[in-house]
């Protein structure tokens, strides 16, 4: 993994969640903190995970999060994961509920938002050139 982060550059978080879920007040939450952290947050709703992984590629995340508290979030983290592997964007943490799979952290129920920004800056500072 190699994430190159341009001084002065803002860490850039795509953060997605499916249109099936209603649940939605926790990731408007987390992409405020993050904001008033000063990460770039871009949020989208998606049917596919194919549109997250275009618009990781089209915004040029360092990031990728996908809330979910519904139950079909494994095939779309395995769907994502595979589509930013193809797209040559293997590079981007993505946040999901399978370390097994690559993924950076899971951040479950509970988490403060400030856990996952320290976790990003921290991550990203040690990859960065």
């Amino acid at each position: 993994m190699s994430i190159e982060i341009a001084p002065g550059e803002p860490i850039r978080v795509l953060l997605a969640k499916p249109t099936v879920e209603a649940h939605d007040r926790g990731v408007r939450l987390v992409a405020k903190k993050m904001r008033d952290a000063g990460l770039e947050v871009i949020f989208i709703n998606f049917l596919l995970p194919e549109e997250v992984v275009q618009a990781a590629v089209d915004e040029d995340v360092h990031v990728v999060g996908i809330s979910t508290s519904a139950g079909g979030h494994l095939p779309i983290f395995e769907d994502v994961i595979a589509g930013l592997a193809a797209q040559g964007r293997d590079d981007a943490l993505v946040e999901a509920t399978l370390l097994s799979w690559g993924v950076e952290a899971v951040f479950g129920p509970g988490t403060n938002a400030d856990q996952t920004i320290e976790m990003i800056k921290q991550r990203l500072a040690t990859v960065s050139p």
